[in-house]
């Protein structure tokens, strides 16, 4: 059998098209490639969307904002001083960008100024610290990238 350019073309298309099906297949059914979302409430969380923006302007119209520091015992968010402890509400969702396991959230109920979050809890890399408290019926909120 004669191989002409015309047969050469209907070959290599044929291998392309093969080979992209076995990719997509691959990609699709492998348990390795993992395509969570970023959260599984997406759709509900897109509705609060406003409330979080007005909670983040109410939060930058302070006169101190949160403070993180780190220290030997773990991570300590520093609340602003203007703010009685004792009335601040809320809850402190701490997120792993690389692990969903390693996502906890913390509920804030203060006696002092700060929060701890122990040592064992972080475990060193990339997290996302949002922060959503209420002070007197007002909403506030603070998010953060921190490399822990």
């Amino acid at each position: 059998m004669k191989l002409n350019w015309g047969t050469g073309i209907v070959i290599s298309i044929i291998a392309f098209i093969s080979f992209i099906l076995y990719f997509v297949i691959t990609m699709s059914t492998k348990q390795g490639y993992n395509y969570d979302l970023v959260t599984e409430k997406y759709y509900q969380k897109e509705l609060d969307f406003q409330k979080d923006i007005e909670a983040l302007k109410n939060a930058k119209k302070l006169k101190k904002n949160i403070i993180t520091k780190r220290t030997k015992e773990g991570l300590t968010i520093h609340f602003p001083k203007e703010f009685d402890p004792k009335k601040i509400k809320g809850k402190m969702f701490l997120y792993r960008p690389s692990n969903k396991q390693l996502d906890f959230e913390i509920p804030i109920s203060l006696s002092n100024r700060y929060l701890l979050v122990p040592e064992n809890r972080l475990l060193g890399g990339r997290w996302n610290i949002t922060i959503n408290w209420q002070y007197k019926g007002k909403d506030y909120s603070f998010k953060e990238e921190l490399i822990y």
